[in-house]
């Protein structure tokens, strides 16, 4: 994380420019675009909620939320994500007994494709 002098890191100034630029060719109070609130919430979730929104200066709560959105969306593995068909399942399972002795008696249920 490349830092500068004023110590905010480098990708959180090329943002703040950007939003910067966006707010001063817009007057009154205008919803910010998508792209800038993805890049925000991007860096939020690299450097936390509140130093992102102390440098940047968007609506705490709606950059908190958007984080959360993401995280949620992200906790699904990217493999599952671009699947396009759902995976087979396994047609072959080892079972490993445990050594005579370790257990006096057990039950193994099988559930097939067809079972109840």
């Amino acid at each position: 994380m490349a830092k500068d002098e004023s110590g905010i890191p480098h990708n959180l100034q090329k943002v703040y420019r950007r939003l910067q630029r966006w707010r001063s060719s817009h007057t009154g109070r205008l919803v910010i675009p998508e792209p800038l609130w993805a890049a925000a919430a991007e860096l939020a979730r690299e450097h936390g909620i509140f130093p992102t929104a102390k440098a940047l200066h968007p609506e705490y709560g709606k950059l908190k939320q958007r984080v959360e959105v993401a995280g949620a969306v992200a906790k699904v593995p990217a493999a599952a994500r671009r699947r396009s068909r759902p995976a087979a399942p396994p047609t072959f399972v080892e079972l490993i007994a445990p050594r005579s002795g370790s257990f006096p008696a057990g039950v193994v249920e099988l559930e097939g494709p067809r079972a109840g």
